[in-house]
């Protein structure tokens, strides 16, 4: 099929599947890049904080593809600042609503809770 001007449609229409895809690799693999590097940049900081929720983001798993799962648990620090950080699952696992301890994070990048036990209100 041509186009009135010798235009080859199939071959346009490739060539912009072909950039769109690229296109979209390369952006993915830039904003993963960047954020590497600020979460380097970042100091390591140890702060007081409360586990506020915890949750889960579950892709696939339909027919013949594998599930997997990306963990996800929210902090909230002194002054109140919420910050939400991605975690293995086996330490997310290990962590529950509620929980108080000292938080060790990198920019979005988590290091370490240590858990505190809570002083008995009685």
């Amino acid at each position: 099929m041509f186009w009135a001007d010798g235009f080859h449609f199939e071959s346009i229409f490739i060539s912009v599947i072909f950039i769109i895809v690229f296109g979209t690799f390369a952006f993915v693999m830039i904003n993963g890049i960047t954020q590497w590097a600020k979460n380097n940049a970042a100091p390591v900081l140890t702060v007081p904080a409360k586990i506020v929720t915890k949750r889960t983001n579950t892709r696939g798993g339909s027919g013949n593809s594998a599930a997997h799962t990306t963990y996800y648990v929210t902090f909230e620090v002194q002054d109140g600042d919420r910050i939400e950080l991605q975690l293995n699952g086996r330490k997310y696992g290990q962590l529950a609503d509620g929980d108080f301890g000292l938080l060790t994070f990198q920019g979005t990048r988590f290091q370490i809770f240590e858990r505190h036990k809570k002083e008995s209100s009685e």
